[in-house]
């Protein structure tokens, strides 16, 4: 799958004071820039240092096969797909500490390759996590 990429950070979910201003000034820049409501978003986790503890970089894209900067993400890749509780204000949040808990524990073996949270136009939100 080959993405627009609109704009990018490197954070870290532990270290970074600043995580969440950057995640949220990430997304209100990204929004001028998505004018077109029927069309699928992605947050991409990729570039990661190690594991979910570790720096990242987080991209916010648009499918577009034709346009520069882009994301190729591979399409051998292997993911299981967590839907995210819309209705719960911090369902992307609480998805997220669940996939970490589930990792922890050894029930998901993580590929850090490509990750992405796919935003639908219904509203609809799942995050892919890619799999060993």
């Amino acid at each position: 799958m080959r993405l627009k990429m609109i704009n990018s950070i490197k954070t870290n979910n532990f270290s970074d004071n600043l995580l969440m201003e950057k995640i949220t000034g990430l997304w209100k820049e990204a929004s001028n820039h998505l004018t077109d409501r029927d069309m699928n978003i992605y947050g991409v986790y990729h570039e990661y240092e190690s594991d979910y503890k570790g720096d990242y970089r987080l991209s916010i894209a648009i499918e577009d096969s034709k346009s520069d900067p882009s994301l190729e993400i591979p399409d051998h890749e292997k993911y299981e797909i967590f839907k995210v509780d819309t209705e719960d204000e911090q369902g992307i949040i609480n998805t997220w500490k669940m996939i970490w808990e589930r990792e922890n524990s050894g029930a998901l073996k993580r590929a850090y390759t490509y990750d992405f949270e796919k935003y639908d136009p219904d509203g609809e939100i799942e995050i892919y996590i890619a799999i060993k």
